[in-house]
This record gives structure tokens, sequence and C-alpha cells, in this order.
């Protein structure tokens, strides 16, 4: 494997990385400006009431999203391990 494969490869991991985890991401974000949006209307200043919507968000997303996942990571990992088979 030369270093144009290794830094392809690379390219590869950190796309999936950032296309498995974006749903979730764009979910909070989401959460986190409407419940921004609502203290600042009610002037109710507490930072802990961020957490737990957010995370019950997230995990539903999580959830929700999990077979899509399991399929990028499978394929992502055929395709390494066929690079391995093939020897670059």
């Amino acid at each position: 494997m030369d270093a144009f494969h290794a830094a392809e490869l690379g390219r590869a991991a950190m796309m999936m990385v950032l296309t498995l985890a974006g749903p979730m991401l764009l979910a909070a974000l989401i959460v986190g400006v409407a419940i921004s949006l609502f203290q600042a209307l009610t002037q109710l200043q507490e930072t802990t009431i961020t957490f737990v919507p957010k995370l019950l968000v997230v995990g539903a997303v999580m959830l929700v999203s999990l077979p899509m996942i399991g399929k990028a990571m499978a394929a992502f990992m055929a395709r390494i391990a066929d690079t391995i088979i093939t020897g670059g």
C-alpha cells in the first residue's frame, strides 16, 4: 500500500465518521437551539435543563439510525479487508 491509497483510506474513514455522526450532532444542535430559545423567552436560566432532552433525542436518533450505521461500517470493513487481501 502506497501513500496515496493510505490517504484515500483515511479520507474515506473521516467521511464515514462525519456521515454517521452527522444526524446525531444535527439533532443535538436543533434541540439545543430550541431549548436556548425557550430559556431566553421564559428567562429560565438553568444550565442543567438542556442535558436530558438532548440525551433523549440523541438516543432516539441513534436507535433509528443504527441499521444505517451497521451497513456503512460493514461495507467499510469489507473494503478494508479487500485492501488487505489484495495487498494494496
